[in-house]
């Protein structure tokens, strides 16, 4: 059963259309089945991004008047009703006499979206500022992928974009209680890997703010994603939560829905008429795994090649913990360097309970890596590359950073890069993909404990397959595949190949600067 759901509150910045206070399934009920169930668009995430010609209410009682009468055209009543999402016209095939930083810089200003663009009363959470979107399908802002966007806006000197998503992320979590996975209405029942932190500290080091400044938004994170620890007993879980049997707390994704996700409701459908487990069940698992950012991936299911086998909310992931023990150790400083010791004193307890409990049970001492824990069968996962984050964050001890390394260069490095998965299903987060903020967290996390050789052979071989790629193309994309066949964008997944591409552009552009 879902547990009550909050119906957001419409919210409205001065100057700026308001944006829906009700996800579309929510608003048009019937209708938006309807329309998603007939496959109306190509991409099921067209329609959630129409914008309304008239007021919603309206077109509602319109299609409830006329969806019976015997000449209803459902295609004609959605174009009539309803603005497609803008397509934005394609700058991202370069002049092929621009160096690959020339090309990135000049995009910046493709893949920002200002406020005042917003439609009125669709699905797009108004934000304060401008922003950057990753580009293609994805004409909003994402919470992870926004991170890795950011190293390029600093490498490139973008301190003005960098200024305004610092504000619009901490506007989210001030309005909202958390950074929805991206600024829609169907995102708010769920985030992404929290790293608002990593943020923070990007935001100190170009002069943005103090991170002292953002204090307050780093609480009320940990808030969202904590809440419910105080009140479990051992063994029992909610929402983002796990208390383990030995009093251990550790997380996990999760998303307060169990219905299809919006934005890929008949993918959704489909794939839960293939299993014989209740309907809402795999709904809230294929959300959770959509939280994880690693949608979908082998690493959630109980059987690698079977999607409606995913389990995402059994598992403990190590990047999601490693990312919380970030958040955790960054609060405790903060907190020190604002002479509130006794906050700094439980954040400092709570980061060391949280890196014990993952040498416990996320630590394969037997195989020198983190893998991901099964808590509902009591079994680690098969290896993947989140192993990198607990270096990333600066978790890890000096040995098992040096064993980590030693998996990665004999398991995951192949010539294009670092592998997400060893699992070749045809799911865009397993082999033969690679993706930007995988390769930018192995190899700063690997540099940080003196592994500098491998993380100079994953970003010489990262860098010269998008290379490669961009000299054949003349763009950069989502994700590539790093199997050294061929320089190949990724494939796989629910939709095809996106240009544009932020994260890819964010990591690229600061790597050519290091």
């Amino acid at each position: 059963m879902s547990p009550p759901h909050t119906e957001p509150k419409p919210v409205h910045i001065q100057g700026l259309p308001p944006s829906d206070a009700l996800s579309p399934a929510d608003r048009y009920a019937e209708l938006f089945v309807a329309v998603q169930m007939s496959r109306i668009f190509p991409d099921s995430k067209t329609f959630v991004d129409c914008a309304p010609k008239i007021d919603p209410d309206e077109i509602l009682a319109r299609y409830r008047q006329q969806c019976t009468l015997p000449d209803f055209n459902l295609g004609h009543f959605v174009n009539t009703c309803f603005d497609p999402p803008e397509i934005h016209a394609s700058h991202y095939i370069a002049d092929a006499n621009q160096t690959i930083i020339e090309h990135i810089d000049g995009l910046w200003e493709v893949l920002t979206r200002k406020p005042v663009d917003h439609p009125p009363q669709s699905s797009l959470l108004a934000l304060p500022e401008p922003y950057v979107v990753p580009g293609g399908r994805f004409g909003e802002m994402y919470y992870w992928d926004s991170y890795f966007t950011m190293l390029g806006l600093c490498a490139s000197g973008r301190n003005d974009l960098l200024r305004n998503m610092a504000n619009n992320f901490a506007y989210l979590i001030d309005h909202y209680g958390h950074i929805p996975n991206g600024n829609r209405t169907y995102y708010l029942s769920r985030s992404q890997p929290p790293v608002f932190a990593l943020m923070v500290e990007l935001f100190e080091q170009e002069e943005l703010h103090f991170a002292e400044h953002y204090l307050p938004q780093l609480l009320k994170e940990y808030q969202f994603w904590l809440g419910e620890a105080e009140s479990l007993a051992p063994g029992e879980a909610k929402r983002h939560v796990v208390k383990l049997p030995n009093g251990d707390i550790l997380n996990r994704y999760w998303d307060d829905r169990d219905t299809p996700r919006e934005e890929s409701y008949l993918e959704d459908v489909e794939t839960a008429r293939k299993s014989t487990r209740p309907a809402n069940e795999i709904y809230r698992e294929l959300r959770a795994g959509a939280a994880s950012g690693w949608d979908y991936s082998s690493r959630w299911f109980g059987e690698a090649n079977d999607i409606s086998s995913i389990r995402t909310t059994a598992i403990l992931p190590v990047d999601l913990n490693a990312f919380l023990y970030k958040l955790e150790s960054t609060i405790a400083i903060l907190a020190k360097n604002t002479s509130d010791q006794a906050t700094a004193q439980l954040f400092d307890d709570k980061a060391s309970q949280r890196r014990a409990a993952m040498n416990r049970l996320l630590w394969d001492d037997e195989n020198g890596t983190y893998r991901d824990y099964d808590w509902r069968l009591k079994r680690r996962c098969a290896l993947n590359a989140a192993c990198v984050t607990p270096l990333f964050v600066g978790l890890a001890s000096a040995q098992q950073a040096a064993r980590v390394a030693t998996s990665v260069a004999d398991n995951l490095l192949f010539p294009g890069g670092i592998i997400t998965t060893l699992s070749a299903n045809g799911q865009q987060w397993d082999r033969p993909n690679g993706w930007a903020p995988l390769q930018w967290m192995a190899i700063m996390g690997l540099r940080q404990y003196g592994e500098i050789a491998l993380a100079e052979a994953i970003a010489t071989r990262w860098l010269s397959l998008v290379g490669e790629h961009y000299a054949q193309n003349s763009k950069l994309v989502e994700k590539y595949d790093i199997s050294g066949v061929a320089a190949a964008g990724g494939g796989g997944g629910e939709y095809p190949l996106q240009d544009g591409f932020g994260w890819t552009n964010g990591v690229v552009r600061k790597l050519l600067t290091l």
